[in-house]
């Protein structure tokens, strides 16, 4: 039996993850979202996933077959934005912010830390989600010198770099 979802969220609150929002274009449509559930899959072909709830308002759009999305990992100084796509309502959401477009359409946030436009490669059921894995069709490294937005244990938090003669030393 497996645990209960309160148990499973206690656990994963203690998994640090990078923070991006998640822009995608289904027809005329643009839309976007906070999301921590991402990861890389592939090099060859280049593809990566995302998961979204089933019953957040980004997810009719993405089962649409013209839908394409563009993952923006945020750096350290974008909390503010990451709020924005978590919180507010979605009208609001693309004031802030410097918006362009690469090869999908999707909306790219141009100083962000990094961006992965893409087609929809795949789609699969997971429980209260659904996974979409993405075919990254063009990106980009704005702000690569700048550390990672990262949350943990329901906070954002700062990186430090370590001595690498400390890690050595370990």
């Amino acid at each position: 039996m497996p645990i209960s979802s309160e148990a499973f969220r206690m656990a994963m609150r203690h998994f640090a993850s990078g923070v991006t929002i998640v822009t995608l274009r289904a027809g005329q449509v643009i839309h976007g979202l906070t999301v921590s559930a991402f990861a890389s899959v592939s090099p060859d072909p280049p593809l990566v996933m995302v998961a979204i709830d089933h019953e957040h308002s980004a997810f009719p759009l993405l089962e649409r077959p013209d839908a394409v999305f563009a993952v923006n990992i945020l750096h350290q100084d974008q909390v503010e934005l990451s709020n924005r796509f978590a919180w507010l309502k979605d009208e609001d959401r693309f004031k802030g912010g410097t918006w362009t477009t690469a090869v999908t359409g999707a909306p790219i946030l141009s100083d962000a830390l990094a961006w992965l436009d893409c087609t929809i490669y795949a789609r699969y059921p997971a429980g209260t989600h659904q996974i979409y894995v993405g075919e990254v069709q063009a990106s980009g490294t704005p702000r690569f010198e700048q550390s990672p937005l990262v949350y943990w244990n329901r906070g954002y938090r700062a990186l430090a770099r370590r001595d690498p003669s400390v890690l050595e030393e370990e």
